[in-house]
């Protein structure tokens, strides 16, 4: 089965998502793809064979959605804690999952046609180093594809993504490239293995299940979540609608919500700013008083200095995860 499955909507298709296109749609969509193995008791089928179904009702919906000009997709592919599971079904979904990015290698004209950019989110190095090299082709040869995007949840939890990044911001401050006082909401989010795409304003989870089992929780603090009791390899166009629609009947509380949360955060980060410029001025002012406008100057050059050590930062970071792709990429090439 195809990562990209080509073909048109149907005629009532068509029609219902022009009606919910009139409204407003979500950018990004996340989906907990839950009910592989209970979809394969239910058709007394192997395991894997569930999962196989699972991945061509993603391949499906994928297409549905970008019917409905949702631009961006994450999917919870293989939790860390998947591989607690038996080694057979671990070997299974290692093997399955070689062979879908072999089969999208081979797909990599259809993905630059649709502009398909494939992006990989966890901790790879918990993989075979045959299936690194594979996801590092992936990711490489399409990097540069910008009309929409799909982010693969994979060797990821929720928990490991926020804890790997206070590590790198503390890898930051070792480094010299930032200080302590640099550390804040705002960097952690661009240190998230997700910090090139804005977060999703809608999760599905299929099979019933009400939790989000360590997935995304800082970057759906403000989406809509939607959980449906149908299981995954059994989801429809239909099932997508209704959760979509779920989406805008919440809109604008969800979108308040969001407004007064970046409100806070920017209140609080000039809060510190200002208390952080007050502690220099004293330190280094010898008692003497400080005129606003000396005070206000020394703020505006504290925020560009910082911002400043941030980009920096942030540069050298992506730099870091860059040369991690290549290096397996360059080393799959000359194997």
């Amino acid at each position: 089965m195809s990562w990209i499955k080509e073909g048109e909507l149907n005629l009532l298709e068509k029609f219902s998502a022009n009606i919910l296109k009139a409204g407003p749609m979500p950018k990004h969509v996340a989906f907990i793809m839950d009910g592989n193995r209970r979809f394969a008791r239910k058709k007394n089928m192997g395991c894997l064979k569930g999962h196989m179904q699972g991945f061509n009702k993603l391949a499906e919906t994928l297409r549905w959605c970008k019917h409905l000009n949702i631009q961006e997709v994450t999917v919870y592919a293989f939790s860390i804690e998947n591989f607690k599971r038996t080694q057979d079904e671990v070997d299974g979904l290692m093997d399955l999952a070689r062979e879908k990015f072999m089969k999208l290698l081979e797909e990599r004209d259809n993905l630059e046609k649709h502009g398909v950019c494939i992006r990989v989110l966890g901790d790879l190095n918990l993989l075979p180093l045959d299936l690194q090299q594979l996801i590092a082709k992936a990711v490489v040869s399409t990097k540069a594809h910008n009309k929409c995007f799909l982010n693969v949840c994979f060797a990821y939890t929720s928990r490991y993504e926020i804890t790997n990044a206070v590590r790198e911001m503390a890898w930051g401050v070792e480094q010299d490239l930032i200080k302590a006082s640099d550390v804040s909401e705002a960097l952690l989010s661009e240190c998230l293995y997700s910090n090139n795409s804005p977060n999703p304003d809608l999760l599905i989870r299929t099979s019933g299940e009400v939790r989000l089992s360590d997935f995304l929780l800082w970057q759906t603090s403000h989406s809509c979540i939607v959980f449906q009791s149908i299981l995954w390899p059994e989801y429809s166009f239909w099932n997508l609608c209704e959760a979509i629609l779920q989406y805008q009947l919440n809109y604008k509380s969800i979108q308040k919500a969001r407004e007064l949360h970046q409100e806070h955060q920017a209140l609080q980060q000039l809060e510190e700013d200002r208390v952080c410029v007050s502690e220099h001025l004293q330190h280094h002012g010898n008692g003497k008083p400080i005129d606003a406008q000396k005070r206000q100057e020394a703020l505006l050059h504290y925020i560009a200095c910082r911002e400043e050590r941030i980009q920096n930062f942030l540069q050298a970071l992506k730099h870091k995860r860059d040369s991690y792709f290549n290096d397996l990429w360059s080393e799959a090439v000359l194997a």
